[in-house]
């Protein structure tokens, strides 16, 4: 998984698609509950914002969600409190929220839609089947449409020619990073990154010190939750070259952490840095 949920869920934290109940065709909804932080940005991309009557703790974009009733946190979800709300609809996440809980919500005929996006393409898959559910199902497509545009130009600007081995800490006491094929890696490999970590057999790896500076990163990322500055670095200048050339930078958490249509302004965030250190090679 951040601003959103504790560390090996704060991706989505995190994040190939898969939904217990998929729209196929327009089914109408008034009453949406989402229990994830990018769960709700995408019911908003889908245009189901004005329908959401109760989110997840931590969801704060777009502005308006946080004086929605909160229902979730990574602690768990407020059971009771859903049933009594009685929605039309429910966007729980599955690699974040307890499946027990999931399962008991279903077993009472609730209509539970799984977002659990793994690639850059789920955003807009996810996008586009909620909408189904929504007033104006165009208005989800166009903004998927967007999305895969966009998506396409940051492709075509960052033509990734060399690659760039790099290390992402997740947080600082103990050292956590993410292994190749879970989120948010797939926006560094996009951008041409290479995991320092990336045959690891756990999908959040806690690490040593030591470890990193054998791996020898070119560039080192932190969100800014993890880290006040990067210090911790400092003292292996001389054994890490990505502190030796001043290539230890600060993401914005939710950007990057998050599978939202904000993962573009991540991607963009991103390669600008490894371009940076491709050009003083």
């Amino acid at each position: 998984m951040p601003r959103s949920f504790n560390i090996p869920i704060i991706i989505a934290l995190s994040v190939s698609f898969s939904s217990m109940v998929q729209a196929s065709t327009h089914t109408l909804v008034e009453r949406v509950v989402s229990l994830a932080p990018h769960a709700t940005e995408i019911a908003f991309a889908a245009g189901l914002g004005d329908k959401l009557i109760a989110v997840s703790a931590m969801s704060d974009y777009p502005p308006q969600v946080e004086e929605i009733e909160k229902v979730a946190n990574y602690q768990g979800i407020k059971l009771e409190r859903i049933i009594a709300l009685q929605p039309d609809l429910i966007i729980a996440w599955p690699s974040g929220n307890p499946q027990k809980e999931l399962d008991m919500l279903e077993s009472f005929g609730f209509n539970i839609y799984y977002s659990d996006t793994k690639t850059l393409d789920d955003i807009a898959d996810n996008i586009e089947q909620l909408s189904l559910y929504s007033d104006d199902p165009a208005f989800g497509h166009s903004q998927a449409k967007q999305y895969r545009e966009q998506l396409t130009s940051l492709s075509e600007k960052y033509q990734v020619e060399q690659p760039v081995r790099y290390f992402y800490q997740l947080s600082e006491k103990p050292i956590i990073t993410v292994a190749q094929g879970h989120w948010p890696s797939e926006v560094f490999s996009f951008c041409g990154g290479v995991n320092i970590f990336e045959n690891s057999p756990t999908a959040y790896p806690q690490v040593g010190i030591e470890q990193v500076v054998v791996a020898q990163p070119e560039v080192m990322f932190y969100s800014d939750h993890a880290m006040a500055d990067g210090g911790m670095w400092q003292a292996w200048e001389e054994q890490l070259p990505a502190v030796k050339n001043k290539a230890v930078w600060s993401l914005q958490p939710d950007w990057l952490n998050r599978p939202t249509p904000r993962t573009l302004l991540a991607i963009e965030q991103v390669c600008e840095h490894l371009e940076s250190v491709r050009e003083k090679r």
